[in-house]
């Protein structure tokens, strides 16, 4: 056979063949393209609860200063209509929390000047975050109350100078239970009147409408420590004006009759971030005689920003730092702190107390905690206490008064 013939013909029948043997291959299998890797996009739940779930919030020593005397002025707020007359300490924040953290170094101690004149320290904002926060500051001044308590003269307790935000048309005062508990000691002649205005005068009587028992029953003690501290964990109450007080003008005494609708800023339902441009308000009384503290006492505004968050649970925002200011001072208990778009969004519970106020720890509890925990003490909302008529909250709490102050006279003198 001559195979040379028959060469390029078996090249061709070989190219055919190898062609069937693909094509059958191929109709049996299933092409898989690959994915390309897609970056995912981070909550802001994961973004944010992380971040307080590893912080615990600091435990803050809290001394208090010691005035030579201070005397209830003739005809002032006093609940059982007595004079107390009494040497004074104002007294920042006393908390003992269940969760301990040492405190923070302090800087040597270099107090400022008393302040004449609203201080006012402004962070770099743009325009219209700073029209929205200056909105928000006016607002918090004028909502913002002295609380200032008498005792009697050998007590063995300390008159008091703090701080409130009236957070309802009506009159209703957010503040510290560290604050608010001396209004449970009426029956031992203790007096407080609530004072507004620049410098603070003379204004309200108030009522209580609540105070957290929790936070009483853990730390009954602290009227009495020279050296209380804590995290503000429970530190909160709420306090109702039921009358104007008596004001001595050119030496006769008036009654000024209650408006019909208070200045106010509305509590906020949900916390801020790190971050977050604030005003913070209060009547800080640290660098003052005690003759200061009851004629010249002005408000203290400071402009800043969140510096961080904390919890007392695992993943809610319950306390904000908010670094030194002007405000890190005894007396801003129960201060508020506002938000640009004019909410209440925290009250001050704790600060460092020594060095310069720049370099302080200033803290507050969120409103949202406040709401939260509220609702956990007693199983309704907080705006439900609020829509109340003020005579009616006042009649419903009155009942409970008598076993929280048994709580308090329990462990005085």
């Amino acid at each position: 056979m001559n195979m040379p013939r028959f060469t390029p013909y078996l090249g061709i029948v070989a190219a055919l063949v190898l062609g069937t043997f693909i094509v059958a291959f191929s109709g049996s299998m299933t092409v898989s393209n690959t994915p390309a890797r897609v970056a995912s996009d981070a909550s802001s739940t994961i973004s944010v609860v992380p971040k307080v779930l590893t912080k615990e919030v600091p435990n803050i020593t809290l001394p208090t200063t010691t005035l030579p005397s201070l005397e209830s002025p003739a005809g002032g707020g006093s609940a059982s209509g007595g004079k107390a007359t009494a040497t004074t300490e104002i007294t920042p924040a006393p908390v003992t929390p269940r969760k301990k953290v040492p405190p923070p170094a302090s800087a040597p101690i270099a107090p400022a000047p008393a302040p004449s004149v609203p201080v006012f320290v402004s962070t770099s904002l743009s325009t219209l975050e700073s029209a929205s926060l200056d909105a928000s500051a006016s607002a918090l001044r004028a909502a913002l109350v002295n609380i200032i308590c008498y005792v009697p003269a050998g007590s063995g307790l300390h008159s008091m100078s703090g701080s409130g935000v009236i957070v309802d048309p009506k009159g209703i005062i957010l503040t510290n239970a560290h604050v608010a508990q001396y209004f449970l000691l009426a029956n031992r002649n203790v007096s407080c009147t609530v004072r507004s205005g620049s410098p603070a005068t003379d204004s309200y009587i108030a009522a209580l409408i609540y105070i957290s028992p929790v936070w009483l029953r853990a730390n009954a003690g602290v009227l009495t420590e020279a050296m209380p501290s804590g995290t503000g964990e429970y530190d909160f109450a709420l306090l109702a004006i039921t009358k104007s007080a008596p004001r001595n003008d050119s030496g006769q005494a008036t009654i000024v009759t209650l408006p019909s609708s208070f200045p106010f800023l509305p509590l906020a339902t949900t916390p801020p971030l790190s971050g977050t441009p604030i005003v913070i308000a209060s009547y800080g009384a640290q660098f003052l005689e005690s003759s200061q503290v009851q004629s010249s006492l002005f408000p203290t505004v400071v402009f800043g920003s969140v510096k961080d968050v904390f919890t007392f649970a695992v993943n809610t925002i319950d306390v904000l730092a908010l670094g030194g200011s002007a405000a890190a001072q005894e007396g801003s208990s129960g201060g508020g702190v506002a938000s640009a778009n004019g909410e209440l969004i925290g009250t001050i519970t704790t600060s460092t107390v020594s060095g310069d106020t720049n370099s302080r720890s200033l803290s507050a509890i969120t409103a949202s905690y406040i709401r939260a925990e509220y609702a956990s003490e007693t199983g309704q909302a907080l705006d439900l206490l609020l829509a109340k008529p003020t005579s009616t909250a006042i009649t419903d709490f009155a009942s409970q008064i008598p076993a929280l102050e048994s709580i308090l006279t329990a462990r005085l003198p």
